[in-house]
């Protein structure tokens, strides 16, 4: 089956309160837009549609041949936004993922697991949801007696009792392709002046056809980032997230609240990393070394059972079994062989 992706990624992101792009601020080393792309590019296929509108041209710029772009001169929802990348989807079977460029915690395993319930639904379309206390402003979701959706309620809109459920639309959708496209031509134009991307749900019930819903287990997955405090929340979870895996994967991290490991790091086996330490960009880490503490290595190869102690390295090349001391810098295109003592760095070093 055709899965087809579309990433949204028009909005100006006014609460960012910058000059940049809201999809091209960094999380985690990387603009948070390079996590969508990862997540879309899990599902195989081609490269992702990316609606680009504010920032259109340094978007591009970022993403490249990794994706295919479509504008959105007017701002006028989410609807409207997809709406978009019907010329170059729409003569495609199969299903269409629609998913936002500032959700970026959202993994490619989530995205797999709404295709798979969406091959399986008879009806047009699958929703994921989240449960939580906490609205967030998310609509409400309100289901039928044989569990499909019925519709998504807005907060501004919702009765005490619709106000009361917590489960909540996270905004990311698969849809059939055949029934998408004219759909999105049925939608009327809110009191706002935008078409909404909700009013999918309720033209599909209105059809007479099942809606389904994907339950997030993880509900910060779903969180969206609009402002700079978004932004630091999303860098606490992700972090959390990266350290996990890798002592889930046998690396020691003594303090992880103090250790920040980038998402393209890679680490060995029994390495013990001390708090402090910062592992940024492509750097690989070889087995039982010793990072540490308040270690910054950067775009580097350490090879295996090095020990480094608070020093910095930047597009070095360690051989096994060296040492780095304390207080040194190590800069671009050294190679060290073992037993590399503390003494004070060379000019230009």
């Amino acid at each position: 089956m055709i899965v087809s992706t579309v990433i949204l990624a028009a909005g100006q992101g006014t609460r960012m309160r910058s000059n940049l792009p809201k999809v091209l601020h960094s999380l985690a080393g990387n603009p948070f837009i390079e996590y969508s792309l990862r997540a879309a590019q899990s599902l195989g296929g081609e490269a992702p549609v990316v609606v680009v509108g504010h920032g259109a041209d340094a978007v591009r710029q970022y993403v490249a041949e990794r994706g295919a772009f479509v504008t959105q001169e007017r701002q006028l929802g989410t609807a409207h936004a997809l709406l978009m990348a019907e010329p170059r989807l729409s003569g495609q079977a199969g299903l269409v993922v629609v998913i936002s460029a500032d959700m970026p915690l959202l993994t490619g395993a989530t995205l797999r697991r709404l295709v798979d319930i969406q091959g399986a639904n008879p009806g047009p379309m699958t929703l994921l949801t989240i449960v939580s206390k906490d609205s967030h402003g998310f609509g409400h979701i309100l289901r039928a007696g044989d569990d499909a959706v019925q519709a998504i309620v807005e907060e501004s809109v919702a009765t005490p009792q619709q106000l009361a459920i917590e489960e909540l639309n996270a905004g990311v959708y698969c849809f059939s392709s055949a029934w998408l496209w004219p759909a999105l031509h049925r939608i009327k134009v809110s009191p706002k002046g935008e078409y909404y991307l909700t009013d999918t749900v309720e033209l599909a019930v209105r059809d007479g056809l099942r809606v389904e819903a994907v339950q997030l287990a993880e509900a910060e997955e779903a969180i969206g980032i609009n402002t700079r405090i978004h932004l630091a929340e999303a860098e606490t979870i992700l972090r959390r997230r990266i350290n996990r895996g890798w002592m889930l994967a046998g690396v020691t991290i003594v303090d992880p609240e103090t250790t920040y490991i980038g998402p393209d790091v890679k680490i060995g086996q029994d390495t013990i990393i001390y708090p402090g330490t910062h592992l940024i960009g492509s750097t690989e880490i070889g087995p039982n070394c010793r990072l540490g503490p308040n270690a910054v290595i950067a775009d580097s190869a350490v090879g295996a059972a090095c020990e480094i102690g608070s020093a910095t390295l930047e597009r070095a090349v360690l051989a096994n079994h060296t040492q780095i001391g304390s207080y040194r810098f190590v800069g671009p295109g050294k190679q060290l062989a073992p037993a590399i003592t503390a003494a004070a760095p060379e000019q230009g070093e």
